[in-house]
């Protein structure tokens, strides 16, 4: 019997002996793929940035925007009858991707300043409430300006001042 309790102690110790192996194996493989991976991070960020620093250099820099001034627009905004009348001041800037689009859109600037005038003639005071009105008024009038001065392409309305009386 004593033989018997030797043997299964025995085995219960070669039961053992696997699972720790296995255990150091899964350890092993965890630490060998930690250390692969912080070299391929460390190659990542340190040695392949570089070289799109090299391509960047290469690039010619980019040209700085053009920008044309439109005459000031003042017109009394759309109201109910019998409210008091509010009048709205723009001063406005137009963003051209090069200089040499200025000589092709001063030709058409009347055109311009007409267009905004009628459109903003139209507006009434809610409707430039907040960021979002003056967002949407921006919106509309680079879509108008692009209309009236195609095919010159116009990036952006610019607004210098914008004030409601």
């Amino acid at each position: 019997m004593a033989e018997n309790e030797a043997e299964g102690g025995a085995a219960s110790e070669g039961a053992e002996a696997p699972p720790k192996n296995k255990l150091k194996l899964i350890i092993m493989a965890v630490g060998l793929l930690a250390v692969l991976g912080g070299g391929a991070a460390t190659w990542f960020f340190f040695f392949r940035h570089g070289d799109n620093e090299h391509h960047a250099e290469a690039a010619p820099p980019p040209k700085p925007p053009s920008f044309v001034d439109v005459p000031d627009i003042m017109v009394n905004l759309a109201g109910a009858p019998g409210e008091r009348v509010q009048y709205l001041r723009l001063k406005i800037v137009l963003e051209l991707k090069e200089e040499k689009q200025i000589e092709a859109i001063k030709p058409t600037m009347p055109r311009v300043t007409d267009i905004f005038q009628t459109y903003v003639r139209e507006l009434r005071p809610s409707d430039l409430n907040g960021s979002a009105g003056i967002f949407r008024l921006k919106e509309e009038l680079t879509k108008r300006v692009n209309a009236a001065v195609a095919p010159v392409q116009v990036s952006a309305v610019l607004f210098k001042e914008v004030v409601i009386q």
